[in-house]
């Protein structure tokens, strides 16, 4: 279909709408949207620009058509997926290949030629006597070398809201790139596409009914993505889990990474000249990036009292000027919403329970005076009120008798980072920040320390971030103890093998060469093994707030460490002190030793574990990988035959 086709289609756009997308001056982007508009056959189209009103009128459709539906507090709302649809569907998401490539058995991939004739058979005429909504967005501040910029087709006034609050608007990015690419086809095509249709909806509910025709398709070297018979944000918000592996793999390409990680501001000392960031209060700014797995304290570390958020979820990283830059692509959160309370959580907790912010709630109880609760709110269960079960009461049980809890545990909250009181005023810095480290973290009771610097980058990336592993729980997760493997915490967006993975990770440090951040390990997890300690969590969960602390003070050069055959660790007088200064509380020795004792048993077993993992199971790793496991297991083995099984650290002091 060329761009005649879209002359043809004007029937459907209004002059208006009409001339908004004949701004944008790209011939392929003209192609692909008369494509897809003569295929989904929707009644109508909205085009939005970055205008305010484009998005009045998409909350004002969102309650108007019952997708969301107005609450107690002005400017909340709230949405419900069908029952079965209210999480990321691994099953039907798969990554599109041309001629046969392999990426290993992590990664669900698809024969593009034919998962592309099966998508477009379930999406033609799918829109069918609904509105088409055609909105842009920029993933990464607009006008900077982090700048992707986006077009989303839906028919989901939710999805569309949402995107409104996660993402910056893009329309004016979208028309600058096409001028600054001109007769460039390959800067032309560099843009991401998301097709996205909530499909037939209960007339009743107007949730997605067709949940067995989804499908989440990812067509890594056309930078497309198709997403039909769905309405959980984690398979519509085709710009957030949907869109790193397009952009993983575009990164791969040019030589910068897309992680799944946080962006924080850690504020230390009175900052002295020669500092590069500083807040409000003359205090050292140094951020840092990091990535955990689910469950794992990943947006409470972001949102640490005390500190300042760029974001919680997904960041880009380039090497620009010598050192590591990074941004959020993103400038919203789509946070979960269990165990939210005033104690472990008072920053968001305050906000999404106050007037005067824009939030939309998903999968939360609602009662009958438009409040809300959700599992692990301050105060008592009610007794009844609506879900996304329906009408809800205690006890209420599923087709197969399992209870029902008042909110599912994935329910979500959606709101803009700039109604936080925290969040940092670089969040829109075209240059990014300079990062100063990597942090990486997981579930584990036996084996990492509480925090601790790796001896070099590529340790870090090795031995760190490649060798995640967290415990799931039986609470929330099936079987206790298993231990998932999870490299930087990205194996589920992965669009090119682990191995090019790790290696491209190993890639953008050499380049920095000295320059290149520190990489940090975190565990929030640790249990004793002796003594009064054994069998028990050693960390509470805002002694965090430590770890970071003296991460800060490390990166800046303020502090020695001891150095292990696992990397740096604090020395006890510097962690005290912090504990009495952040916390207010005492750090004994023994506590302190249980703490950071190595457990070379422990760190055996998992070096066993992952060698295993890379060697029978990860395509294309890299040689550097098994140098460095058996430089590690060499100096684990060297302690052990010197100091035993597990060696406290001042027994590394001699």
């Amino acid at each position: 279909m060329g761009t005649n086709a879209f002359e043809l289609l004007r029937a459907k756009i209004s002059e208006r709408d009409y001339m908004k997308l004949l701004r944008i001056e790209n011939p392929g982007f003209k192609e692909f949207i008369a494509e897809y508009i003569n295929l989904l056959n929707p009644a109508s189209v909205y085009v939005c620009d970055d205008s305010g009103e484009d998005n009045d009128y998409i909350r004002m459709k969102a309650q108007e058509l019952g997708e969301e539906k107005a609450l107690k507090i002005k400017g909340h709302t709230v949405h419900f997926d069908a029952y079965g649809d209210q999480g990321r569907d691994r099953k039907n998401t798969k990554i599109l290949l041309e001629n046969g490539e392999d990426l290993g058995a992590q990664i669900d991939t698809g024969d593009r030629e034919t998962y592309l004739r099966d998508v477009h058979e379930v999406m033609t005429g799918i829109m069918a006597g609904k509105e088409l909504i055609i909105r842009f967005f920029c993933l990464g501040p607009v006008n900077s070398k982090f700048s992707i910029p986006c077009v989303q087709l839906t028919d989901s006034y939710y999805v569309a809201h949402s995107e409104s609050l996660l993402y910056r608007t893009g329309y004016e990015e979208m028309v600058r790139q096409a001028k600054a690419a001109a007769g460039d086809e390959a800067k032309l095509n560099r843009y991401f596409r998301f097709i996205h249709s909530a499909g037939q909806v209960d007339p009743v509910t107007k949730v997605s009914v067709n949940l067995d025709k989804r499908r989440m398709f990812i067509d890594r070297d056309y930078f497309t993505v198709y997403s039909m018979n769905t309405q959980y944000g984690g398979n519509t918000l085709g710009l957030k889990k949907l869109a790193m592996r397009l952009a993983i793999y575009l990164g791969s390409k040019e030589g910068w990474l897309n992680e799944h990680m946080l962006v924080m501001g850690v504020h230390g000392p009175a900052a002295k000249d020669g500092d590069l960031y500083k807040d409000a209060n003359g205090k050292r700014v140094t951020y840092f990036s990091g990535a955990f797995p689910s469950m794992c304290g990943k947006t409470s570390t972001s949102m640490m009292e005390g500190e300042s958020i760029i974001g919680d979820d997904i960041a880009y990283l380039r090497a620009d000027g010598g050192v590591a830059r990074a941004c959020n692509t993103e400038r919203g959160m789509f946070g979960i919403i269990q165990g939210v309370n005033s104690t472990d959580d008072p920053q968001i907790y305050a906000k999404i329970t106050s007037e005067g912010s824009e939030i939309i709630f998903s999968n939360v109880l609602v009662l009958e005076d438009g409040s809300l609760h959700w599992i692990g709110r301050d105060g008592e269960v009610p007794e009844k009120g609506y879900n996304h079960s329906g009408e809800w009461f205690k006890g209420k049980t599923d087709a197969s008798g399992k209870e029902i809890p008042c909110s599912h545990p994935n329910a979500r909250f959606t709101l803009s980072l700039d109604q936080l009181k925290n969040v940092d005023p670089n969040l829109e810095n075209p240059e990014g920040v300079k990062v100063s480290g990597f942090v990486y973290g997981g579930r584990d009771s036996d084996t990492w320390v509480p925090v601790e610097q790796a001896k070099t980058y590529e340790e870090g990336i090795i031995l760190k971030g490649a060798a995640i592993e967290s415990e799931t729980t039986a609470a929330t997760l099936g079987a206790e103890g298993v231990r998932e493997f999870n490299p930087m915490s990205n194996l589920d967006f992965l669009s090119i093998s682990i191995g090019d993975y790790v290696n491209a990770n190993l890639k953008f440090g050499a380049g920095l060469g000295d320059a290149a951040p520190g990489v940090y390990s975190v565990n929030y997890f640790l249990k004793g093994t002796s003594g009064e300690f054994a069998g028990k969590f050693l960390t509470g969960k805002n002694d965090k707030k430590v770890w970071y602390k003296w991460m800060e003070l490390r990166a800046n050069g303020d502090v020695d460490a001891i150095e292990t055959p696992s990397g740096f660790i604090p020395k006890y007088e510097d962690l005290a002190k912090l504990f009495t200064e952040v916390l207010g509380k005492e750090l004994t020795k023994d506590l302190y030793n249980e703490l950071f004792k190595l457990r070379i048993p422990e760190n055996l077993r998992k070096l066993e574990r992952l060698e295993k993992i890379y060697k029978e199971q990860v395509k294309n790793t890299p040689a550097r990988v098994f140098e460095v496991f058996a430089e590690f297991k060499a100096r684990l083995l060297k302690a052990q035959a010197e100091m035993g099984d597990y060696v406290l650290p001042e027994q590394f002091l001699y």
